[in-house]
């Protein structure tokens, strides 16, 4: 355990300082690179909910505004495309992206009128919208879709203030059982580590998952930011217990890899924390085949060449931008040669292997001689498997010290977006502190029962 406190408190420390940014120069990213290959990132900030653990751009659902939203998008995306953009593949975030379904699908249309290169689109969803009638249309337009589940434990729903307005566990298996069998990828997203939660509950987590019919499922550690970590400890009645996620990690590993006749999933790892009963198929964590990737929508990211751009983090500024014709970038995060090739060396081995001879091609040295203190590091912890001049693979204690590297890297996004919802407009405060309220509310009405 003290390597991955001292390695969650170098990165942490580390993270926190890097990704803090700086007022942008130019509201616009910049033009793409010859050669290069780009995701497109496309944020949709709304939610009827706004769960407690999350530090991701939000806003509470209102129409009028999320009609307007959609709108300046698009404008945006046709931006993206002027610059010459041409991304092959399409992830839709938030948020929900479904909450307004046919300002999405024609959102998609466009996307795809515009960027005749992408080849995939993957978007994310909430419980409710599973429905075989309101997602026929969606169904042919997107490959992948994703299902924010979070836990199958209804107490738990219940004090995330995700149980009355989402459903109960119950409800969330018949939904994703009557559409799962619509996207070639279905997949559900499930959180480990809240306040409270034990082996024994992640077990039955997933031997629900099992009945689902879903044929991906990713386990995200929780991730929480400071501020987001002083509301669940109210809402949950705990602290984050890192000492834990460890053997909580290991558990969710083992079950879903472990053959079926042995009462396990039987899928596949498909990167540190992703599971697919087909080991090729589309993935959540578009970061690992994507080192670059432009953002369209509030709050968005593009990772573009050393840098990191933020668009505003306030809906009501990022409309103003773009409906006054500019780019909707606000800061930027200077990362510098090192700190990028840090962020390749965690992202390529969080998809569970690092290309070595592409390594030495981009950058004239294998990683041994190139990073000799970062790959040191994990090398005299046991993280390698195979390591040699081809390839990095890793072994069970190198899954978790890897999932502590990008687990840090996250927070430390994610304390920037803390940082910069201080900055909103005082009537988008006051969103977050009356959803904070709802939920500690929702937490109270839990323990009475």
């Amino acid at each position: 355990m003290l390597s991955e406190r001292l390695l969650s408190k170098t990165i942490g420390f580390g993270a926190t300082h890097l990704l803090r940014s700086k007022d942008a120069v130019s509201p616009l990213v910049p033009a793409p690179q010859p050669g290069h290959e780009y995701l497109l990132y496309v944020h949709v900030p709304f939610c009827d909910v706004l769960c407690p653990y999350c530090s991701f751009t939000r806003f509470p659902f209102k129409e009028d505004l999320a009609v307007r939203y959609f709108g300046a998008l698009r404008k945006e995306l046709k931006m993206i495309r002027d610059l010459g953009y041409e991304p092959t593949s399409a992830y839709i975030g938030g948020g929900t992206p479904t909450i307004m379904m046919d300002e999405l699908e024609r959102t998609i249309d466009y996307m795809r009128e515009l960027f005749p290169t992408i080849h995939e689109v993957s978007s994310e969803t909430n419980p409710p919208h599973l429905d075989r009638k309101r997602l026929e249309r969606i169904s042919r337009m997107v490959q992948r879709f994703s299902v924010g589940v979070q836990s199958f434990d209804n107490t738990l729903l219940k004090r995330m203030d995700r149980y009355d307005k989402y459903g109960s566990a119950e409800e969330i298996v018949e939904r994703i059982q009557n559409v799962h069998d619509m996207f070639d990828t279905f997949n559900v997203d499930m959180i480990f580590n809240f306040p409270g939660q034990t082996p024994e509950m992640i077990l039955r987590d997933i031997d629900i998952f099992k009945t689902t019919g879903a044929n991906q499922l990713t386990y995200y550690p929780l991730m929480a930011s400071p501020g987001s970590e002083k509301l669940m400890q109210t809402c949950f009645h705990g602290q984050v217990d890192y000492k834990l996620e460890k053997t909580l990690y290991h558990t969710l590993f083992d079950r879903m890899t472990a053959p079926v006749s042995e009462g396990g999933a039987g899928f596949y790892a498909t990167d540190v924390y992703t599971f697919a009963a087909d080991r090729d198929a589309m993935i959540d964590e578009y970061v690992v085949d994507y080192a670059e990737y432009v953002g369209a929508g509030c709050g968005a990211y593009s990772f573009l060449d050393e840098h990191i751009f933020n668009n505003d983090s306030s809906v009501s500024g990022y409309i103003q931008r773009i409906e006054s014709g500019h780019m909707s970038v606000a800061s930027c995060i200077e990362m510098g040669r090192a700190n990028w090739k840090r962020y390749r060396m965690g992202r390529e081995l969080f998809g569970l292997r690092l290309d070595n001879r592409a390594w030495r091609r981009d950058f004239g040295k294998y990683i041994q001689y190139d990073m000799p203190i970062e790959y040191g590091y994990l090398a005299a912890n046991g993280a390698f498997d195979k390591n040699n001049a081809d390839e990095l693979t890793l072994t069970r204690r190198g899954r978790y010290l890897v999932l502590v590297m990008m687990r840090q890297i996250f927070i430390g996004m994610n304390t920037e977006r803390d940082r910069l919802r201080t900055q909103l407009p005082a009537d988008e405060r006051k969103m977050f502190s009356d959803s904070a309220e709802r939920q500690i509310a929702a937490a109270q009405a839990a323990d009475a029962e």
